[in-house]
Order: structure tokens, then C-alpha cells, then sequence
């Protein structure tokens, strides 16, 4: 038996472009327990009331069975940053949507390079680990509050992820020290640990950058490539 990711739906709406901004709008795609979050089109899809509360989408996320979600970067910061959110507390993972063009080739010493990078980053974190204590120690005296943040990344195959930094205040001498030789990056080792990034890879993007740029050059989906005439609208499938 399918479960279904959202209640019972009655009504279906023409949905355009100018109800854009309420986040109960946008068109939703599903294959194989892969979601895909994307901006309106002249589509009849239902007006989903779960979308509007963060609550409400990690429940149903939570009791669907959507193993990955796919959200496009012209949905907007805000948009992202609420989906990323759910897809988080929910523990699905969320890729942003890249075109086949930008796909990066597979490359057969892949593993390789992220053995090398997990190592390394494992002896870095050793080494640096009386610095990054003495840090904590100066920030607790100089800057008081929350030692760290976690900000939303953009990182292979477009996955987003959590980056860990220091919580510095640059407006602060210690900030503006840490700030200018880049220490406030060091906890993004254990980044690194997790294979959220690489140490010799590409940069990381933020979510500001993927909206503006709309254009993520060396991210690669590995499932979007597929025909789109094989997506079912949800008017179409139930999840």
C-alpha cells in the first residue's frame, strides 16, 4: 500500500505564476520516492496547506515514503532555506536541481581523492586542535553567546548541507583577527570528515549564490537526467 506524503485532496487548482510567493504554491513532481519541488507552471495541482507550515511538511515528509528531495534554486532563498529546514528535522536529504549540463564526468580515482581528503583533514584536525581550544577559550571571554553556526551549503551533486564556522562577531577585534586569516572556517574539517566537502574540490556555494547565479558549474545531479515524461504530476500519482 502507497502512503500518501499529503492529505486527502479535494480540490484542484489552476495554478499561475502570480501566486508564486505563498509557499502553498509551487508544482511537485514524484518518481520512485524522489520528490521534486519547482517553480509554477500552468499545471491543475492542489493547493497543499502543509507547505505553509514547517510542522506539517516534516510529518508528512516524515510519513511519506520521498527517500530524496530535488528543490530548483528559482524557487528563492527563503523557499530553499524552509524546505532545507524540514528536510533536515525530517531526515530526508534535499539536492537543488542542476540541468544535465553541469554535470561534472565521473571520475575514477573519486574515492580515492575522498580517502585522501578524510585523512588529511583527520591529521589537520590533530594538529590544529590546540588552536581551535584556545579559540573557543577567547571567544567565551571576548565574545560570549552561541561558539558556533551552521549555515546552509551547496555541495557535490548539489546536495545542501549544514557548514559548521566559528560564531564570530566581526565587529570585534577577535572577529576581525579570526576573520581575516580565515579561522572561523576550521570546525568546516569536520565538514570534511563527513564528506560534505573536499579539501582540494570545488568551492562551496551558498544559498544567496545558487538563487542569484542560478548557475552552479561543477554540481551534478545523478537521477534528474532522466526524461521528464516519465515524472508524474501529483494530480496524476499519489506518494
Amino acid at each position: 500500500m502507497t502512503t500518501s506524503i499529503i492529505p486527502t485532496l479535494e480540490n484542484l487548482y489552476d495554478v499561475t505564476q502570480e501566486h508564486q510567493d505563498n509557499r502553498g504554491y509551487c508544482t511537485l513532481q514524484w518518481r520512485r520516492g524522489k520528490l521534486l519541488v519547482k517553480p509554477l507552471g500552468r499545471v491543475k495541482q492542489p493547493y497543499l496547506p502543509s507547505l505553509n507550515s514547517k510542522r506539517s511538511l516534516v510529518e508528512c515528509l516524515q510519513h511519506s515514503p520521498v527517500s530524496l528531495v530535488s528543490i530548483d534554486p528559482k524557487l528563492g532563498e527563503a523557499l530553499l532555506r524552509f524546505w532545507a529546514d524540514a528536510c533536515e528535522e525530517a531526515q530526508k536529504p534535499i539536492f537543488l536541481s542542476i540541468s544535465a549540463s553541469n554535470k561534472l564526468p565521473n571520475h575514477p580515482l573519486r574515492q580515492l581523492q575522498r580517502l585522501i581528503d578524510w585523512i588529511a583533514a583527520l591529521v589537520l584536525l590533530l594538529l590544529v586542535s590546540p588552536v581551535m581550544l584556545g579559540l573557543l577559550v577567547l571567544m567565551q571571554v571576548y565574545s560570549p553567546g552561541s561558539l558556533f553556526c551552521r549555515e546552509w551549503r551547496v555541495g557535490e551533486r548539489g546536495k545542501l548541507f549544514r557548514a559548521i564556522r566559528f560564531h564570530t562577531q566581526n565587529t570585534t577585534a577577535l572577529g576581525r583577527w579570526m576573520g581575516k586569516y580565515n579561522l572561523d572556517n576550521l570546525p568546516q574539517l569536520f565538514n570534511v570528515l563527513r564528506c560534505d566537502i573536499s579539501l582540494t574540490g570545488s568551492r562551496c556555494w551558498t544559498l544567496e549564490d545558487a538563487v542569484q547565479l542560478n548557475k552552479l558549474p561543477e554540481i551534478k545531479t545523478s537521477w534528474e537526467v532522466e526524461a521528464q515524461s516519465h515524472l508524474l504530476h501529483l494530480d496524476s500519482q499519489t506518494l
